[in-house]
C-alpha cells in the first residue's frame, strides 16, 4: 500500500459518507456534502499526480483510481437526479454515466488484445474530469452566493462537461476503430 493507493481508498470510503451526509435531515448537509465531494475531488487530482511524482505507480493505483472515480461521479449524479427529477439533470447525467461505461469497456477490451495504450486517458479527458467536478461541487451546493446563482451556473457547468464526455469518448472511439474494425479480432 502506498500514499496514492491510500487516496483512491479514501475516496471510495467518502462514497457511503458523503450519501449518509447529503441525506442528513439538516440544514447544512449540501455545505457538508459538498466539502466531503470536494475532498474526494482533491484526493482525485492528488493520487495520479503523486504516483507519478514518488515513483509509486502500481497495478493496484492504476485500477483503483479510476473505479473509484466513476464510483464518486456515478453516486452523486444519481442522488442528483433523484433530489431533482427533471430532464434537464438527467440527461446529462445519463450522457456522463453511459460515457463512462463505454470508455470503461472499450479499455477493458483494448487491453485483452494488447493495445490498452490507444486508449490510455487523454488530454480531452483530463479536462473533462475537470469541468465535471466543478459542476458537481456547484450542483451539490446548490445555493446562491452573492446573487451568482450557483445552482444554475453548475447546470451550464454540467452541461459543458457532458460535450466534453462525447467528445472524449468520440477520441477513444476513433483511436480505437482500426481495432474496433479489425475483422481478425472481431471473430468474423
Amino acid at each position: 500500500m502506498n500514499i496514492p493507493n491510500t487516496l483512491s481508498l479514501i475516496r471510495i470510503f467518502l462514497i457511503p459518507v458523503f450519501i449518509v451526509v447529503f441525506y442528513l435531515p439538516v440544514s447544512w448537509n449540501h455545505l457538508a456534502a459538498t466539502i466531503i465531494f470536494t475532498l474526494a475531488a482533491i484526493t482525485d487530482l492528488m493520487d495520479g499526480y503523486l504516483a507519478r511524482r514518488l515513483g509509486q505507480i502500481s497495478t493496484l493505483g492504476e485500477f483503483l483510481d479510476p473505479v473509484a472515480d466513476k464510483l464518486m461521479v456515478a453516486v452523486v449524479l444519481v442522488l442528483l437526479v433523484q433530489e431533482h427529477p427533471t430532464i434537464w439533470l438527467a440527461l446529462p447525467a445519463a450522457v456522463i454515466i453511459g460515457r463512462e461505461i463505454t470508455v470503461s469497456g472499450l479499455r477493458e477490451w483494448m487491453a485483452e488484445l494488447g493495445a490498452r495504450r490507444k486508449v490510455a486517458v487523454s488530454l480531452y479527458g483530463k479536462i473533462k474530469t475537470v469541468a465535471q467536478m466543478i459542476a458537481l461541487i456547484l450542483l451539490i451546493y446548490r445555493d446562491s452566493i452573492f446573487n451568482i446563482p450557483i445552482y444554475k451556473t453548475g447546470m451550464v457547468l454540467l452541461y459543458i462537461a457532458s460535450l466534453l464526455t462525447l467528445w472524449s469518448m468520440c477520441h477513444y472511439l476513433y483511436t480505437a476503430w482500426p481495432k474496433l474494425t479489425d475483422k481478425k479480432n472481431t471473430g468474423s
